[in-house]
């Protein structure tokens, strides 16, 4: 990308929209366009045409989708597969025919088999059966990367998809049911602090495996890998560190400041017992991770406090 290259990123106001916002102006990029849910329905096919006739972006990242944890997939997966499917077809079909440069769609790890060999290889794709918690979700992720890749088979695109693990950060969902583990448990944790409980209950036995990475990383790497790299296989951005859930949550109470007790409710679902993504293809191009958790949790919750709170 040139400096002055015109910059399209759809998603601009969730957790990482706007930390790739962020990452392109750290960068010397200005010539950025934005449209919020408002403006431009992504899942209206003929709106985000008129938006590419009329805008005519070089670059797009795709990070715009319908997101959310375990609770939220196992109630709406209709909602998860349609709205997600809509708005990347949309999008990736309307910047190959407006002849967008170059695409990068953003995915997840949750797009990889439940029981995949660990730490998770780009190439284990489609290898075996989906986590059913969230399938509805990764068959439309999965879909948006296929897209992508059959566009520069049969066409000759550049469209390059990245799968990132657990994100958080500045910018993240803190909603008490739909929110993902992380910043769940900084809300959690936070309002039985201020509220003087002496106990907090989590979701599940704490035994699955997670890896996690600041969101202002993945928006490098995503930068990164705009300039840097073309392919048809995914790139997975991680930290390539794991810990269980009982270990993030004490320390995510540990950094909020609760000091009380932690109990388990073992009739709620674990999810996937281990997702820990292979990083080395990502090194190889030259990108490695910053930030370490116990400082990323103390950033995202100091953006909880001052503005979720």
């Amino acid at each position: 990308m040139e400096k002055e290259s015109k910059i399209y990123v759809a998603g601009h106001r969730g957790m990482v929209g706007s930390a790739i916002v962020r990452a392109l102006r750290r960068e010397g990029y200005e010539n950025i366009v934005v449209r919020s849910h408002a403006e431009l329905d992504l899942t209206d096919q003929c709106a985000v045409e008129e938006f590419f006739a009329s805008e005519k972006p070089e670059y797009v990242f795709l990070a715009a989708a319908k997101v959310g944890g375990i609770a939220a997939n196992a109630e709406a997966p209709a909602d998860f597969m349609y709205i997600n499917m809509m708005l990347e077809m949309n999008v990736i079909n309307a910047a190959w025919r407006h002849g967008v440069k170059k695409l990068e769609f953003l995915g997840s790890s949750c797009i990889y088999p439940r029981m995949a060999p660990q730490p998770m290889t780009e190439d284990c794709l489609l290898t075996s059966s989906l986590e059913q918690t969230n399938e509805a979700y990764a068959l439309a992720k999965i879909s948006g990367l296929k897209y992508c890749e059959y566009l520069n088979r049969q066409y000759g695109t550049d469209y390059i998809s990245v799968m990132p693990t657990n994100l958080y950060g500045p910018g993240d969902n803190y909603h008490p049911t739909r929110s993902h583990v992380l910043p769940a448990l900084i809300r959690r944790f936070h309002e039985a602090k201020v509220a003087g409980a002496d106990k907090v209950v989590c979701w599940g036995d704490g035994s699955p495996l997670r890896e996690f990475l600041y969101v202002d990383d993945l928006a490098d790497l995503c930068v990164f890998l705009m300039n840097n790299y073309s392919g048809n296989e995914t790139v997975n951005a991680g930290s390539g560190k794991e810990l269980t859930i009982k270990e993030l949550t004490e320390l995510v109470a540990s950094v909020v400041g609760f000091d009380g007790a932690i109990e388990w409710d073992t009739t709620r679902p674990n999810g996937t017992p281990r997702k820990l993504l292979d990083v080395s293809k990502a090194a190889r191009l030259g990108w490695t991770y910053t930030t370490e958790l116990p400082d990323g949790i103390a950033l995202a919750y100091r953006d909880f406090l001052a503005h979720h709170a």
